[in-house]
């Protein structure tokens, strides 16, 4: 009786055991589902609408930036200084943030996300880019002294090869060798779509002009890349919030590099000589397109923003058709057509995770 006695009470134990095993394992199960539904449900649904979006706006944004450079000129030249119109375009996209933050405080609240005040740490990491970015952009211009346009928008493609680089080294992401394959057709394709027959010179372009070439697409990619890792580091964090930042520090270099080149100028013709409609314009396209990148940046990465901006010189090329009586040549639409099936094959070929 005893015997019996203990292996029922043995029995009820295990049965006991068995029963809130089987419990935890489908509240486990229950959780796991329902983390998967809500990833999967509206607030997934809302981030790849958001990410269309943005990456649609730079794409349309920057396809006009080059066609609103041509216009800005006159008889050939730029009337306006750069640098002011440089250190414009930081401005208002700094006042634009600025702007969209008050209103996310008047619906929301201050909220430790969305709080502008922070800390050194946080801060310290902005002046990088913003250096990289100044950097790059006076070597554009000293870059003419050594190649003309079309063999800098040639030159300018080493761009997506750095990028690519350093968005696996830098940021640990890993490209599937087929995404390789389509990163090096899209430098292709990019590179065939602006062959005209004066482009074979571009391979005596000399030393310097080659070296800053590389160096431009170094920096480009390098401070791209770490502006990305920089915004996503806190993923939580208001992007205007790390928009503001970024910017404040975009205006105070922009504001060295006026003193150091135009100092004179600006002083003895004023800050705003030789504007036109057009340069407003073309500034306010300039600060919308630098807000998209960041987004892009927060909700994609680098390699949509390079696939964005790459459609958007075949676009730019497409409107300049109507604009300037631009002729399409039959390596645009070979080049076109190796840009597309580079943007397929990316997309085909996303590493599969590991389950």
């Amino acid at each position: 009786m005893e015997y019996r006695r203990a292996k029922d009470q043995e029995s009820d134990g295990i049965s006991q055991k068995d029963v809130e095993s089987l419990d935890l394992r489908s509240l486990s199960h229950t959780s796991a589902t329902s983390s998967l539904s809500t990833a999967g449900g509206p607030k997934g649904k809302n981030t790849w609408k958001l990410k269309s979006i943005v990456t649609l706006a730079l794409t349309l944004l920057t396809s006009s930036q080059a066609i609103l450079i041509v216009w800005s000129k006159r008889a050939g030249k730029y009337e306006y200084s750069v640098t002011t119109a440089n250190f414009s375009v930081e401005f208002l996209k700094c006042l634009l943030s600025f702007l969209a933050l008050y209103r996310t405080w008047n619906c929301q609240g201050i909220t430790e996300d969305n709080r502008l005040t922070t800390s050194f740490d946080e801060v310290s990491v902005y002046p990088i880019p913003a250096i990289l970015y100044m950097v790059k952009n006076l070597l554009q211009y000293y870059i003419f002294a050594y190649v003309d346009a079309p063999a800098y928008q040639i030159l300018k493609n080493l761009n997506i090869i750095s990028t690519g680089i350093l968005y696996r080294i830098i940021l640990k992401k890993k490209l599937s060798e087929i995404q390789w394959a389509a990163f090096i057709l899209l430098c292709a394709g990019c590179t065939t779509a602006q062959l005209n027959p004066s482009s074979d010179h571009v391979l005596q372009t000399p030393i310097q002009g080659w070296m800053m070439a590389i160096v431009m697409a170094l920096l480009s990619g390098f401070a791209g890349v770490y502006t990305e890792a920089i915004i996503k580091k806190r993923p939580s964090r208001n992007i205007n919030v790390q928009n503001f930042w970024l910017y404040i520090f975009g205006m105070l270099f922009n504001l060295v590099a006026i003193c150091v080149q135009d100092f004179d100028a600006v002083i003895n013709k004023g800050f705003f000589h030789g504007y036109s409609s057009i340069t407003i314009l073309m500034i306010l396209n300039h600060a919308l397109s630098g807000i998209a990148v960041s987004m892009v940046m927060k909700y994609a990465d680098n390699i949509v923003k390079v696939y964005s901006t790459s459609v958007a010189m075949l676009l730019t090329a497409i409107i300049s058709v109507f604009l300037f009586s631009f002729h399409l040549s039959l390596a645009f639409f070979l080049g076109s057509t190796v840009v597309s099936v580079s943007v397929y094959l990316h997309s085909v070929g996303k590493p599969q995770q590991q389950k």
